[in-house]
């Protein structure tokens, strides 16, 4: 069964932080590249970190600097830690494998108020 189920956004001041969650089905997750996107409003998804099987990572780099990727092997966990939150990273956040699968998640929504 493939599952992606994103969690943990909210609304959140600029300057503070969140922390995103992905449930993620061993078909999709396993030795894959996993990665968090973006989608803003009335814009494109794109996205905004990676991170190999054996933890190697990389950025978009708006958020280098600001944003941590990490997953938990054992569980298929994907998370994303975002601090110093600008107004500019407002929108749906979604997991998926780089390059992506044609299944997504219903995201999550991370709104930064100015």
């Amino acid at each position: 069964q493939v599952q992606l189920v994103e969690s943990g956004g909210g609304l959140v001041q600029a300057g503070g932080s969140l922390t995103l969650s992905c449930a993620v089905s061993e078909s999709i997750f396993s030795r894959n590249v996993m990665g968090w996107y973006r989608q803003p409003p009335g814009k494109q998804r794109e996205l905004v970190a990676r991170i190999t099987s054996g933890g190697n990572t990389n950025y978009a780099e708006s958020v280098k600097g600001r944003f941590i990727i990490s997953r938990d092997n054992a569980k298929n966990w994907v998370f994303l830690q975002m601090s110093s939150l600008k107004p500019e990273d407002t929108g749906v956040y979604y997991c998926n494998q780089v390059p992506t699968t044609i299944y997504w998640g219903q995201g999550t929504q991370v709104t930064v108020s100015s």
